[in-house]
């Protein structure tokens, strides 16, 4: 791609608005309308400055703010490139688990159960669960993948008292919310959910398919039933470079 797929384009010395913002703007225009397309080479800083009459100072302030709101990517002496779309996924702001957004994105989910068995709950997951340290509980640890890929590790604790037999559950390729509320009558009506950046253990790592020292994203979050009821307590780390979440206010 060359600079003429923008032709029409003008920038106007007579706003307010500095012309790296206005370059910026313009060129996240033709990124959303698809003019340019996912992984396309922009044009040159070069043919940029030719197009527009600027200086490289102004093409490279534009290029850096469309870097930093994820709009383009650059490659050491490749030059810029569009950055693929990332799917907007819900699932941290509300009681949809990851696997049924994921799959209103049209995505193809898989999961992979690493193990499912019980145990005794630690001073963290009492807490958490607001049950006694020492009580039965449930652990699976899963994988989730996205069109093949690592996207989320999980480790969820569930107290035995609600969820008796769950360890012996198949709970491969399925949703766990889902086997909830229909064997044991259970859906969440509240989470509560904190983020935040991490380097992952080398395991972790290893699991999530990332490169060594790449950060993820861990995810800790409550969930409770109709009587609010703790019933599940999750830690997980997510490969977060392909995605993005969408927390909406109102």
């Amino acid at each position: 791609m060359n600079a003429s797929t923008l032709q029409g384009d003008q920038l106007d010395r007579e706003s307010a608005l500095p012309l790296w913002q206005q370059l910026s703007v313009l060129l996240r225009a033709a990124i959303e309308r698809g003019d340019l397309a996912p992984d396309q080479a922009l044009p040159s800083e070069a043919e940029l400055i030719d197009r527009y009459g600027v200086s490289r100072t102004v093409v490279r302030e534009a290029l850096a703010e469309l870097v930093r709101s994820g709009h383009i990517y650059k490659i050491r002496a490749k030059g810029s490139f569009v950055s693929p779309a990332r799917p907007a996924l819900r699932f941290i702001g509300t009681t949809l688990g990851s696997s049924e957004d994921l799959r209103t994105t049209g995505k193809t989910v898989t999961t992979r159960v690493l193990s499912n068995g019980e145990g005794f709950a630690d001073s963290d997951e009492a807490a958490a669960l607001r049950i006694d340290e020492g009580d039965p509980v449930i652990r699976v640890r899963r994988l989730r993948l996205v069109d093949g890929t690592p996207w989320l590790l999980v480790h969820t604790v569930l107290p035995k008292s609600l969820f008796p037999g769950l360890a012996k559950a198949n709970l491969e390729n399925r949703s766990l919310y889902e086997h909830l509320r229909r064997h044991y009558g259970i859906t969440p009506k509240g989470a509560d959910r904190w983020l935040d950046a991490v380097i992952p253990t080398d395991e972790e790592t290893e699991l999530l398919g990332l490169a060594s020292g790449e950060p993820a994203l861990r995810i800790e979050s409550i969930a409770w039933g109709d009587d609010g009821t703790p019933f599940e307590y999750y830690r997980g780390v997510h490969r977060s470079g392909e995605s993005r979440f969408y927390v909406g206010i109102r």
